[in-house]
Formats: structure tokens, sequence, C-alpha cells
């Protein structure tokens, strides 16, 4: 869709050129959700692009938090392309999500090679895989604030209900950082929708670490990414239990909430047998 209220796009190439960003300035990346509907308020963009950052970086020793050492960096610009196509070059056991949340989303070749990972994160739909996939991983994000700071906090909390986020005007998501222990867990993906190329209704990740820690990461059924943690795996019924007690579930033409619920629990068992 053509913008036509866009008199001007600024590339990014030093951090100083987002201070253009406000309520009439976006920031652009690859633009699949932007260019997707209307956009009458915004009358320019900045280029995010232009920073040319690494895609994927695994920090070394040297990395500037030290328990960052082994992490994978993964910018904000990656492509989806990109991302389903990371070599498996490290032995790491969680290796085969990254496809697979890659797949759950609704969209060809054309998107993935254009949608970027920040990009599905930032517009918070409660089915965006990137942000199932970074919350299963326990993943950080790396928030470059418009006052210029830096902030840290988990994937799973960045996206705080539909459409809505951490973020605040004039905020970029700079990167995701997925810590090296869970590169090495062993991982288990379930994805539902009501029709085979529809909307995902629930997308559900289990996660069993090196140290014998369960985490389960339930979104797409929920209006922000829900995680149930164990110090071991835990039974089916303490799971089913915890499951359906959640709180979120939502319905929209994708899904009933008692529907995403049910399916869930459902879901979530499946993996706990495939993790034992």
């Amino acid at each position: 869709m053509d913008l036509n209220t866009i008199t001007a796009i600024h590339p990014a190439r030093h951090r100083d050129d987002l201070a253009a960003l406000g309520a009439a300035t976006a920031p652009l990346a690859g633009g699949s959700w932007l260019f997707s509907e209307p956009q009458n308020h915004l009358t320019s963009l900045v280029d995010l692009m232009a920073f040319r950052w690494p895609s994927l970086t695994v920090l070394g020793d040297d990395a500037e938090v030290a328990a960052d050492a082994g992490a994978l960096e993964v910018a904000s610009t990656c492509t989806l392309a990109e991302l389903a196509a990371m070599p498996d070059e490290h032995g790491w056991a969680a290796h085969p999500l990254f496809r697979q949340c890659c797949t759950a989303l609704l969209g060809s070749f054309k998107v993935w090679n254009v949608a970027t990972v920040g990009g599905n994160i930032c517009a918070a739909l409660p089915a965006g895989p990137m942000t199932s996939l970074f919350s299963g991983l326990d993943a950080e994000a790396l928030i470059w604030r418009a006052d210029g700071s830096d902030e840290r906090l988990p994937v799973a909390r960045f996206v705080t209900g539909d459409g809505a986020t951490v973020l605040r005007e004039g905020d970029v998501l700079r990167s995701l950082i997925v810590p090296r222990a869970s590169l090495e867990a062993r991982t288990a993906y379930r994805k539902i929708a009501l029709s085979p190329l529809g909307r995902s209704g629930a997308v559900i990740i289990g996660r069993l670490d090196r140290d014998g820690s369960f985490t389960l990461t339930v979104s797409g059924a929920t209006l922000h990414p829900e995680q149930l943690r164990y110090d071991s795996v835990p039974s089916a019924e303490v799971l089913t239990h915890d499951v359906e007690a959640i709180e979120t579930w939502f319905t929209d033409p994708h899904g009933a909430a008692d529907w995403r619920r049910a399916v869930s629990a459902l879901l979530a068992i499946e993996i706990l047998e495939e993790l034992r």
C-alpha cells in the first residue's frame, strides 16, 4: 500500500539519527506491517536498515556482559528468511525452534524476505511468532530509549497486551539476546489454527534446560506471553491445572477463549511427553 502522506525517509546511520522519531515519524525496517494499512498520521520515516546491524552474532567471552558469553544476539532488523536459514554450526539443541516459529507466520516467502524479527515483536500481535520464539527461549530485548539510555528486559515482558509494548515514543528495539543455556536446551513446539493457513490460535513452546528445569511458554492464545516454570519436569496433572489457571485467554475471529484454553492444555501435555 502506498503511504501518500510520507514526504521524507531519513536513513539512520548513527544513534543520533533516531532523534527524528516522534508522533509523525515512525521507524521503518522491513515495512511488512507498516505498508499493510493506511498510516495517515505519519509524514516521515526513519530507515533502521541503514544501520547495517549484523543479523546474527554469537557473543564471545569478551561480551560486554559476562553472562552473555556464548549467547546469540539477533538484530531487530534480521529478516525471518535469515533467521530460518541460520546454519546449525554450534550444535545447539534448540536450533530447530527458530525455523519452526518462522513457519508460524502467515505470509509467503516474499514476506519472509522483508519482515523483520523486531517488527514482528513490536507489532505486539498475540499471534506474533517471534514473540513466541524469543519468549520461549528466555531472550532479553535490548531497547534503545529515546533519552540515550539502554534497557534490557525479558521479551516475555516486552509485549504487555494486544498491540501494546513497553516502548515509548522515540524508543527502538535494538536486538534480542538469547542466553547460551536456552540455546543448549531441548525444545518442543506446537501450533494450532482454525484453518490450515490461518493465523495461530495458540503457539506453545516447551523448554527443558540442562539443569532439569522445565519452562512452558503459552502465546497466541493469550493477550501476552504466559510462562510456567518448574524446577523439574512436572506431572501431567500439575501442568494441565496450571495451564487452565491462566487468566489472559481471549476471543477473536481466530478462536474463542474456551477453545484456546482447552487446546493449549492438550498441546502442553504433548510437549511434556516429548521432552520427558
